[in-house]
Parts: C-alpha cells; structure tokens; sequence
C-alpha cells in the first residue's frame, strides 16, 4: 500500500534527525515577520457536509538571506531542517550553523532567499446526514485532524528563463479521530450560530498518528526584485506537488490566474495547503522600510490532483475502519478576489475565495462547494 510505504519512510527518515543543540551561541533568534488566519467552511455557501471546515493559524518567518549567517531556530523548525536537507540540499547552505565548507561556499554564491513557516491547524470531514447515528455505509466517513506543520519556502530567481520559482517543503504531523477535538469543535460552532449538531460521531475513525512530508513548486513570470508590481497587471501561475504520508499521498498540477492594480509579487492565492500562504520570500533581499501600496485583485484557478489515498475516504491506515471507494482523479476550480494595503505601520491582506471540487468517491451524489477566507498581517 503506497500510503503505508509512505508513511513507513518519512517515520524512518524522522528517526535519523540530529540532536539539535539548546545553546545557539549567541546567534540572535529568528525574527518573525508575519500571520495569517484562514477558515474554511461550507457554510458559508449554505452546505453542512464532506469537507465541512478548516481553520489554520499560520506565522511567517523574516527572510534566510543567502550570505548571511544562520539564526538560532525554533527547536521545530531546526528539526524540520535537519530532516528536509536530505530533500533539499539548498536549505542546508542557507541556514544550517553546522554546514561544511561547500555549503558555505554555496551561501555567498546562491541566488535563493528563504523563509519558515509554522501552521496549526484543524480540518473535519461528515457525511451527508445529520440526523443518524449509526453507521452510514454508503458515505465517507466521519473524520477529524489535528496538524502541526512546519514548512520552508525556497525562492528562486531564474533570469535566463524570465521567471520566478519557489519550491516549498512541508513536514506535518497530528493526530487523526477523537484527539483531534473535530467533534467538539463542531458543536460549539453550531450551538454557537443556532444549527443542529451532527449526531452520529461516535462513528468517527479512531485515533491514530498523521505524518505527510509535502514537496510544491511553483513558477511565475519575472518581475523584477519590488515586493509589489505596480499599476495595472496580470499574469498566470504554475504549480505542481506531491504529498506523502496517511494524511493524503497525491501528485497535482494546477494553474492560477490573476489581474489587478498593486499585485502583490507573491506566488498566488489558494485554498489550505503547504507553505506559502501568500507570503513567500521576497524577490531580493529588503533593505530598509518596505514600500507597501494598497492594491486588488480578482483571481480563478484551476487544479487536478491524482489521489492514491486520502484519510478522510480510505479511513484509518494502522486499524480497520470504516471507508468508502475513493476516486483516483480529482479536479477543483476556485475564484476569488483580495484587497491589501497599509495599516497603522503595519500590512494587511484579505483574501476570500469559492472553491468547487469534484466527486471524491463513488456513490457521491454531487461536486462539493466550500468558501475560504483569509485575513492577515504583516509588520
């Protein structure tokens, strides 16, 4: 079973961490330059079902600048680097005090500007049916996550192709089932706004580990080293990724398209998922106040995942359980539009979308609607 294998490999690979060191000698911490608040529900759409909600709090890291020396990280994040090197061999001559002396060579001569990410986040899955509490046979599964994830974002400048590259990799682990608190958090939010409860979670798939290690890469045109393009513009995004664990194992392709007045020069707007979050590593090293110009913008994208498992359809992967049959190709389309600008010294962004999604598994009776919004900060 590819999920298994997955998981299997990305625990072994867990395993051969080093020890990270408690004393970073006199290394000045990493600083933080932003967060983010995304919700997720179909609600506000007027549905209650399949994907039903996804909240994520997301904080944004200052840039790793090639040539200048590595901060003293989080225990989480100094982890994940440990672990991701083996990914990405960039990452250690950016940002690894122990690096040898080809990675320190490599820092004064790389083009790549990073930064980290730290996410929390909960997402939950329900049948149809509110009303039954027994086993609904014939409907995905009630399910639940609880997720740490903790990514780092790779920006590339690529001159001689007149484009911009960021490569994102994401190690995530949580808890699957009642520990993931999906149950409660529902019914405080629908005693909350007045809806009835959904009755039948005691059918939820059980308690188990999550572990996903997520590999995304995106490409856009080139626009020079500003953090915002000025005036009137528009442009298409392009991306590709492979997830792997027993949260989802999956490979997408997918393309963004945007125009508007002040565009953000970011890598686009989407729906929860690895990394970025809108706020990738900036084009160039900044130096000084960052100009920030109030802007707008309307998008629409389109993607097609391949799925070779996902959690809230194939159920548990340790221990039986219940499970539906999955549909091996997926496709989703979003639109939305976003406004940002200056506040009080500080940026702002908000950022909201409609995302339709394809049958996930047979017997679904329709494609599956859910709105997002996002509101975030930036100092």
């Amino acid at each position: 079973m590819i999920a298994r294998a997955a998981l299997i490999a990305a625990a072994a690979l867990a395993l051969q961490a080093p020890a990270v060191a408690a004393d970073c000698d006199g290394r000045a911490a990493l600083g933080w330059r932003g967060a983010t608040l995304r919700v997720e529900n179909d609600l506000f759409i007027g549905r209650d079902r399949d994907y039903t909600s996804g909240v994520a709090l997301t904080a944004i890291s200052r840039d790793l600048v090639a040539g200048a020396p590595p901060p003293c990280l989080p225990r989480p994040l100094a982890r994940s680097l440990a672990l991701l090197v083996h990914v990405e061999p960039a990452l250690q001559a950016l940002a690894l005090a122990d690096a040898d002396a080809d990675a320190v060579a490599a820092r004064e001569t790389s083009p790549v500007v990073a930064n980290a990410v730290l996410r929390i986040s909960q997402s939950m899955y329900t049948p149809r049916d509110r009303t039954r509490t027994d086993l609904v046979v014939d409907d995905r599964p009630y399910a639940g996550l609880l997720a740490l994830s903790v990514a780092w974002n790779l920006r590339h400048a690529e001159p001689a192709r007149a484009r911009d590259r960021l490569d994102t990799y994401e190690l995530t682990l949580g808890v699957i089932g009642p520990a993931s608190l999906a149950r409660q958090a529902q019914d405080a939010v629908h005693d909350l706004i007045g809806v009835d409860r959904f009755l039948g979670w005691d059918q939820q798939l059980g308690n188990e580990p999550a572990l996903q290690l997520a590999v995304e890469r995106r490409w856009r045109p080139r626009r020079g080293d500003a953090m915002q393009i000025e005036g009137w513009s528009t442009e298409a995004i392009r991306s590709a990724g492979l997830r792997m664990g027993n949260i989802q194992t999956s490979a997408a392709a997918g393309i963004e398209w945007r125009a508007g007045w002040n565009l953000p020069n970011d890598f686009g707007a989407y729906p929860l998922g690895p990394g970025a979050e809108n706020r990738p590593p900036a084009p160039a090293p900044q130096h000084g106040a960052v100009r920030r110009l109030p802007g707008a913008q309307v998008f629409a994208s389109a993607e097609l995942r391949a799925v070779a498992w996902d959690f809230s359809l194939d159920g548990n992967l340790l221990r039986s359980s219940h499970s539906v049959t999955r549909e091996p190709l997926v496709a989703q389309v979003a639109i939305g539009w976003g406004v940002h600008g200056p506040l009080a010294g500080r940026g702002w962004r908000l950022t909201a979308m409609r995302v339709w999604r394809s049958r996930e598994f047979s017997g679904d009776r329709s494609h599956h609607s859910f709105g997002s919004i996002a509101l975030g900060v930036e100092w």
